[in-house]
């Protein structure tokens, strides 16, 4: 499995992202994540921080995002982007480097595979996540996309 670039929407929320202000949001959540650790909550869910490199400058790239139980050694995280119709910078860097992916949870550093839930996998899936966190189903109402949802598999310690 890799991950897959699905259509991007025609409708959804429009999320004000000027470049300074999307850096300031990222710094933020990067300082929170890094204070709290384990007790930083999203929607009531716990988060990890994803970390990738760019699709297009090739930089290493940072995300705080919430993540969902799945099996052991994995963990599932939404690209919604709010509703928006456009996918998240970090999906687009996850499918140009599926091999350069790491994540930081429970205080622990791992290498990880990316992989698109597809048909029912993403079906069964997003039940279970829109059940853990409700405000995922508001961000689907808003966009005509389907909104992605990945597998980060352990690999390695990072």
């Amino acid at each position: 499995m890799s991950v897959e670039i699905t259509p991007r929407g025609t409708k959804g929320a429009r999320l004000p992202a000027p470049a300074p202000l999307k850096a300031i949001f990222v710094a933020l959540s990067d300082l929170a994540f890094r204070l709290l650790r384990d007790r930083m909550r999203v929607q009531g869910r716990p988060v990890l921080r994803l970390e990738t490199i760019s699709a297009r400058s090739g930089a290493r790239r940072h995300a705080v995002l919430c993540w969902f139980p799945e099996r052991e050694d994995s963990w599932l995280i939404v690209a919604s982007l709010g509703g928006s119709p456009r996918h998240p910078d970090w999906f687009h860097n996850l499918a140009r480097n599926p091999d350069r992916v790491w994540i930081e949870v429970a205080q622990r550093r791992w290498k990880v595979r990316p992989e698109s839930l597809r048909g029912a996998e993403r079906e069964e899936a997003w039940r279970r996540i829109v059940a853990l966190a409700p405000g995922y189903a508001g961000y689907q109402e808003k966009t005509d996309r389907i909104i992605p949802v990945v597998r980060l598999v352990r690999v390695s310690p990072g």
